[in-house]
């Protein structure tokens, strides 16, 4: 079997004039290798593709292939993770992950939220912030209760979220979301802050199939940033935040049950990532899910559910392209 592997490259976007930030979802040469690697050991053919543009001059070359290892996130809009799935659709070609509709409505984390919340899940009460004045009238009328968490829209990667993404008075609402509204362009969401515990739970498969590999916790070392995960934790997560591995137990079982519900609710495929925190009382709440997870060998989080769990990196790529290959009968 020939397998295609499309991809964002950071060193690419950057030689485009991009910043660090702006490529902060996109993957390294070492992704990119060790995904080729693990699929060369599963007995694959594999096809370096690259970004979307390079699939669709390709595509319109004649080249095809049996299945397509897709990890590109895409650069512009909020359904920006959902081109390369509806290019491959287009021309009904296989591939691993989620589909354009999953990809576009769990980047939008409003979305994402209001249709969890339609499935009888728990997560936290929240507002999407389009304008400073609307911004100033929930300030004034209220209706969420305080402290509040402020990020933007449809990033990942912890992009706009820093020690003061956390609004703890009505006084700097309105400043905090005029400043993420001019540097990234697109609308707020505004929630209820969780102050509990942070999970990130793996998942594998597809619908009745899904299941949880593990989860971890995750903690920021630094004490002043309040355990937020912010873009500069992730971004130096080996030196600034604590991953442990979630024993079995009550809580592991709340948690990745929440997980794995959320995941099927929001219809994501083959593999992906929730994040989950506690609220007040001690509650799991859906914070978000990522259908494209990193896949960094040592970096990412999924990896490293997986590592903790004693799943090689290896297994981990073959149980994701199997379902892949399960749902297409391949």
């Amino acid at each position: 079997m020939r397998i295609g592997i499309t991809c964002d490259l950071r060193k690419d976007y950057l030689a485009l004039g991009y910043t660090e930030e702006q490529v902060a979802e996109f993957d390294s040469d070492e992704t990119l290798q060790s995904i080729d690697r693990a699929l060369g050991a599963l007995g694959y053919e594999t096809d370096v593709i690259g970004h979307g543009q390079e699939l669709c001059r390709r595509l319109v070359a004649g080249v095809r292939w049996d299945l397509v290892f897709n990890i590109c996130e895409g650069i512009h809009g909020r359904s920006r993770e959902a081109q390369v799935p509806a290019i491959l659709e287009l021309y009904g070609i296989p591939y691993v992950f989620s589909d354009p509709l999953a990809c576009a409505v769990t980047l939008d984390k409003a979305v994402a939220k209001r249709l969890v919340q339609a499935g009888g899940l728990r997560t936290a009460p929240f507002r999407v912030i389009a304008t400073v004045a609307e911004a100033e009238a929930l300030a004034a009328a209220g209706g969420l209760s305080y402290p509040l968490f402020a990020k933007p829209l449809a990033e990942g990667t912890g992009k706009g979220i820093d020690a003061r993404s956390r609004i703890d008075a009505p006084a700097t609402l309105a400043a905090r979301c005029g400043e993420l509204l001019e540097r990234h362009h697109q609308p707020v969401l505004v929630e209820e802050f969780l102050p509990g515990r942070e999970f990130t739970t793996g998942i594998i498969g597809t619908g009745p199939a899904a299941r949880a590999i593990g989860s971890l916790e995750i903690s920021v070392r630094d004490p002043a940033q309040a355990g937020i995960y912010s873009y500069e934790n992730k971004e130096f997560c080996e030196s600034l935040v604590t991953y442990s591995r979630l024993t079995p137990g009550p809580l592991r079982t709340r948690v990745e049950e929440l997980a794995v519900a959320s995941y099927r609710v929001l219809e994501c495929r083959d593999g992906g990532r929730v994040d989950v925190r506690l609220d007040a009382a001690g509650e799991p709440c859906f914070l978000e899910v990522n259908p494209l997870a990193g896949l960094h060998p040592f970096h990412s989080d999924l990896p490293m559910v997986a590592t903790a769990e004693g799943m090689s990196y290896e297994a981990l790529i073959g149980g994701i392209v199997g379902s892949a290959r399960d749902r297409y009968g391949l």
